[in-house]
């Protein structure tokens, strides 16, 4: 049947129904879930659900995107079923009394997309059994190869007031093939988890998990204040981080190029090298390329 989600055996649907079971409150973390079928970008969807004052706890899962988008913009493309794609809605400058959680400074956001990357390699390893590392901030490896990535975006209140939402992505390659890899302008080999070997690829259950590890990871965090080292959450990064320690290239926005060993991650979520000239400390957003 043409159109059907069916037609690819090996990719089957996901069930909103069943998700919604298990990840949507009472029985769940989150507070409502959308499933679409295809989308321009999950993390589109939930901006614009930001600003029009949806609270906090949205999640869009998409069975395919069309303008999926990386970090500066980059394309982050699979095709349809192939793949992870989900956003979620967060609104850490908010305080939420009944779970005694107080606002988060704006100063701690930068954590919440390295929320995002221990999560997923917790689900990965848990899953899919494989040695799941990131590359500072937040791709995730498998032998060197990008497996997935994550963007995070700020959405301004509607008065000055009002703080800021964050939105999560995660885009997770699945069970693409050799010839529907992406080309990767970083530099890095793309791969997915059926091509590393994975030993579970159902898409169901490596959502859920990594659902769950966001939600659980995000009530850490905001239960101690969005302070990631008493949350426990810059431990857990430094240990799933396999650029700490290596040899590395950065290019900045400027041209000028860093060389040095990563030395470990700030309390504020930088990279910290160690250069000829010193330490120097990097936030993601400064940084174009790191080798």
């Amino acid at each position: 049947m043409p159109g059907s989600p069916y037609t690819d055996l090996d990719r089957p649907p996901l069930s909103a129904a069943r998700l919604r079971r298990a990840l949507v409150a009472p029985y769940g973390p989150w507070r409502r879930l959308e499933l679409r079928a295809e989308t321009g970008s999950t993390n589109a969807d939930v901006a614009e659900a930001a600003r029009t004052g949806e609270p906090e706890g949205l999640v869009v899962v998409a069975e395919r995107q069309t303008t999926g988008r990386g970090r500066r913009g980059r394309v982050w493309q699979s095709p349809p079923r192939a793949g992870i794609a989900t956003s979620v809605l967060l609104r850490p400058g908010e305080a939420a009394p009944e779970r005694g959680w107080s606002p988060v400074p704006t100063t701690g956001y930068g954590w919440l997309p390295l929320l995002a990357g221990v999560a997923l390699v917790e689900a990965v390893t848990r899953l899919a059994e494989l040695d799941a590392r990131l590359k500072w901030p937040n791709d995730l490896l498998l032998d060197d190869a990008k497996c997935a990535g994550v963007l995070a975006e700020a959405v301004p209140g509607g008065t000055l007031a009002q703080p800021s939402a964050v939105v999560l992505g995660v885009g997770l390659n699945v069970t693409l093939r050799a010839d529907e890899l992406p080309e990767n302008p970083t530099g890095l080999p793309a791969t997915s988890l059926q091509l590393a070997g994975a030993a579970a690829t159902d898409r169901d259950p490596l959502l859920r998990a990594l659902l769950r590890a966001v939600a659980d990871w995000y009530d850490r965090w905001r239960s101690a204040g969005g302070d990631a080292v008493t949350s426990g959450l810059r431990d857990a990064y430094l240990a799933a981080c396999g650029t700490i320690g290596r040899p590395v290239r950065v290019i900045l926005p400027g041209g000028e190029e860093l060389t040095g060993t990563a030395t470990g991650v700030d309390a504020d979520g930088q990279l910290l090298v160690d250069t000829v000239r010193g330490e120097r400390s990097l936030a993601a957003g400064d940084v174009l390329h790191l080798r």
